[in-house]
Order: structure tokens, then sequence, then C-alpha cells
């Protein structure tokens, strides 16, 4: 394979010599980065699709022609803007389909002077670039991203000394820090979080409003993707992809959940409801991933909303909370028990996932919806993640690993710095409590509470034995008794363990042949 027939030089390039080669992965599409403030001769930035990052795990057919296209769409305005550009298509006869492989190519052929990187968000390829910086011919630089208001050891210096990780004070401080939702030292409205304000189902008031985002026609870049024989999840939606590709489309997004869906995103933020995939949520998690949009400029967005009185500070404080507090936090979680966090198995749990995660085939309501909705959409709201696929498999008693490959494949805007502890820690308690203060484990009666499944479904939510009893009830109770020795002195647990000790012997070998037979029923043994 010869690197120069990968790299020939762009035209116009051939009387430039030893550029420095700067690398622009997939989930760094930032106009703004310092960087790109001005074309330089000396540099031909490098964009690259490989088989490397498209096969780590087997990705949603969406998430792969988003990223696929917002990366081409990126190339061309930088293009645009006067900047040297080396893109490479995944078909391209000589791509080594590795991301250093590439580099070592390109760079030879090009006889750069240097390597720059933006350090990359996720570990694995982090160590990669990192091994590569320390053998390569050449000088190999990283650089720090401007992608978040933390640098990747932030939370690490401000909590390391702390007996327990608590995202509150992260979120305090950073508020404090820029200023937001604040009325000189106070926290505006006279608290920190309006959580209590924001836990109401939905029943069909105020109207979800329209989907503003735009349909893309990716056909040709999906036939591609498949005669590549990349493995996909999902439904690829190549004649109407609904992701934002560009900033411009990314901003617009953000405008219209400002004015149309942010009035009403805190009270029902963990409401559930069937054929409802949106409600009130902004769904830019995917271009905040990418880096199309800075967190910042949400942030400041949804605060300037309740400042003009458009948006109520509860719904406003619900959603910055997620970006300034949670997001950061996760990040920090990644990066400071990295690498090793995704083995972590903290409650022993080896059963495999259910083959109807990957088909939605299941006769229970909550969770046939919400699977059927991400193979559809690459898409769920965060308590369809948390308390229906995630609380289900926890419950079950499902391998984390296992679990984890499947949040990381099957969701557009999973990448593993956010989605690792999300799943493992919050999720799936296998951290053994180092994000989470409790297991998110939960029985029918919340999912009964928050939405409107449970109407449509054949269980019965209300019972917890027998052949029509919902299996959330007695996998609940079996996840209870099979743990009772490690959540008996739990804080947060204690008392439920208390509540299954007094049940009546006959009661308890009942309920756990009822969780037995529900695994038995729904493929888990």
């Amino acid at each position: 394979m010869n690197g120069t027939h990968l790299a020939a030089p762009t035209a116009g390039a051939a009387s430039v010599t030893a550029p420095t080669l700067r690398l622009i992965l997939g989930d760094q599409l930032d106009l703004d980065h310092p960087w790109l403030r001005e074309p330089r001769a000396d540099v031909l930035y490098v964009m690259m699709e490989v088989r490397s990052e498209t096969d780590y795990a087997r990705h949603h057919a969406q998430k792969v022609l988003a990223i696929f296209a917002a990366m081409r769409s990126f190339a061309n305005a930088l293009r645009r803007r006067g900047h040297r550009v080396r893109y490479i298509p995944l078909d391209h006869p000589h791509n080594r389909q590795d991301v250093v492989a590439n580099l070592q190519a390109l760079a030879q052929a090009h006889g750069a002077q240097a390597v720059e990187y933006q350090q990359p968000d996720e570990w694995r390829l982090d160590a990669a670039l990192r091994r590569w910086a320390q053998q390569a011919p050449l000088p190999v630089r990283a650089v720090e991203t401007r992608h978040f208001l933390l640098p990747r050891d932030g939370v690490t210096r401000r909590l390391g000394a702390r007996r327990r990780w608590v995202m509150e004070h992260l979120y305090r401080a950073l508020r404090r820090e820029h200023g937001v939702l604040m009325n000189g030292e106070q926290p505006a409205g006279g608290r920190w979080n309006f959580d209590a304000d924001n836990r109401q189902p939905w029943r069909g008031q105020p109207p979800e409003p329209p989907d503003p985002r735009p349909r893309h026609d990716v056909r040709a870049l999906w036939a591609m993707v498949r005669q590549a024989g990349v493995a996909t999840v999902g439904e690829p939606a190549a004649a109407a992809l609904p992701w934002p590709l560009t900033r411009a489309e990314a901003l617009a997004q953000l405008d219209a959940f400002v004015e149309q869906a942010l009035p009403h995103f805190g009270p029902y933020q963990d409401a559930l409801a069937e054929g409802r995939p949106r409600l009130f949520h902004s769904q830019l998690s995917f271009a905040l991933n990418v880096k199309l949009l800075h967190p910042l400029e949400v942030i400041c967005r949804a605060e300037d909303a309740w400042r003009a009185g458009c948006a109520p500070l509860a719904s406003v404080e619900g959603f910055i909370r997620q970006i300034l507090g949670w997001r950061e936090y996760v990040r920090g979680i990644y990066w400071a028990h990295m690498p090793g966090y995704t083995e972590r198995n903290a409650l022993a749990h080896t059963r495999p996932l259910p083959r109807w995660y990957w088909d939605g085939d299941t006769d229970l309501a909550c969770l046939r919806a919400a699977i059927g909705q991400t193979l559809r959409d690459a898409y769920a709201h965060h308590i369809q993640r948390l308390m229906v696929t995630g609380n289900f498999a926890l419950i079950a008693g499902c391998d984390p690993a296992e679990v984890h490959r499947w949040y990381l494949g099957v969701y557009i805007d999973a990448f593993e710095w956010v989605e690792a502890p999300n799943t493992l820690g919050m999720s799936q308690w296998a951290d053994g409590g180092l994000m989470a203060t409790k297991p998110y484990a939960a029985s029918a009666a919340y999912l009964q509470r928050m939405g409107d499944h449970c109407r449509g479904c054949r269980y019965d939510p209300r019972r917890r034995t027998g052949a029509d009893a919902c299996p959330f009830n007695a996998l609940y109770w079996d996840f209870i008794a099979r743990h009772e020795a490690r959540f008996a002195t739990h804080p947060r647990m204690a008392m439920m363990v208390r509540q299954w000790r007094k049940l009546p012997d006959d009661e308890r070998r009942a309920v756990r042949q009822t969780a037995q037979a529900a695994l038995q029923l729904l493929e888990l043994d």
C-alpha cells in the first residue's frame, strides 16, 4: 500500500513544503476552535472515515451516517474559509482504516514537519495517539480542546479530596464561576435545584411541539457504508436523516427548542408517553457531542429565555443542570477512572442481554416502546434510558459490559466519555456507588406513575406474583433479595431490605419464583 497514493497533495498545495498536519476527529467539528481563526499555508487539516471507528462497537446506522455527513460538511466549510484539507473517505482505495496508520502515511507522503491533534474525548483513541507520539519519527503534539468548561482533570482537582464525588458540589461551583442563574452570590429563585417541581407525568397537554430538525438525503453515503461492509443496527433513515449536520442547523434547532419546548421541559422531563418520543426534550446532545455547539452558548441561550420571561426558572434550571453539571461531571468521572472503568461489575451480574434489546420484540409495553424508538430513531430520552431499558437490565442482573456495548452503539449521542459513566455508574451501579448514591432500581409503580404504557400492556403493574404480574415487580424484589447482604446497611437501600424481610416466607418464595419464570419467559436464561 503506497502512502503517496493515499496522501496526494490537494490542488494548489504543491509549492508548500513540510506542512504541519492537524488531525480533526469526527466529534471535533468546532468551527470556532483557535486553530481555525485564519488559514495558514503551512497547515494541512486531516479528516478521515475509518473502520477502526465504525467497528469498535456495532453502531446505529444513523450514528454512522450523521457523523460522516457532518464531517464532510465540516471539511467543505473549512475549504470555503481557505483552509487546506485532506479528507479520506471510507472507500478510498488506500485508506488504511486506522487513524494512526493513515496519519503515518500522510506524514511520510507530505514530508510533514509535525503532527498536531486535539485531545480525543475517548480513552482508547487518546491512548493510541499517545503511543504513536512516543515513537513517531517527527514531533507529535496534543493541544487542549475548547469543547468543555473544564479540562479533563478539572473534576478530579475539584472533587478529588472528597470522600464521595457528588455532582451537586461541582454544579454549584460552576454556576458561581460562570455567573449562571445567579443573583449576586445567591442562586436565582433562592434554590439551587428545582427537581421537586419537575416530576410530572404528561397527560396530553400542553401539546408536543413540531420536530424542527432538517431532513437530509444521504442515500449515496448509505450505499457506500453498506458496500464497505460496516455492520450497523437500526433504521438508517437515509432518505430523510433528521440530525443537524452543520453549525447553522444546530443553532436553528437550539432556537426552536428554547422558543417552543423549553418552557415545558422542566415539569415533563421525566415523563413517559406512548408515541411521543421527544415531548419537550431538546435532542441537542448529538450537536453538542460532535461540537457543532458549545455548551456555554446553549446554557446562556436558556438563561436568556428565563431572564426575558419566556421560560420558567424550574425548566431552565433543570435543563442547564444537565449540561453545566451532569455533562461536565460524567466526563470527569470517565477520565479519572480510565482505563478499567468499563470493566467494573460491582454486583457481579452475568446474565446475557435479552435478544429483544436488538429488535424490540417483547410483550413489555414500556420496553417495546423505548427499544423500538431507539432502533427507529437512534434516540431515547434520559428516563427511557435510565428507568426503562437500564432499570430492567439492572434488576434482571444483566452483564454490565454487554449493557455498556449496547448503549454505546445504539444512541446517536453515545460517545464513551459520556455513555460509560451514565451506563455503568448511574444505570447499572457497576462502579459500586462511585457515581450514584443508590442503584436506580424501580418496580412497575414508578413506570405507571410517570407514563401511560401500562394501560396497553399485557402485564398488570399492580401484581407482584403470578403469570400476569408485571416482571418489573418480581425482578425488583428479586434484585433486593440477591443483594440483601450488601444493601442491608446501605443508607438509601436498607429500608427496602427491611421491607423484603417483613414479607411472609411464602410470599417471598412466590416473588422469587415469579422472577425466575419471567427471566425464562423473556429469554434471559
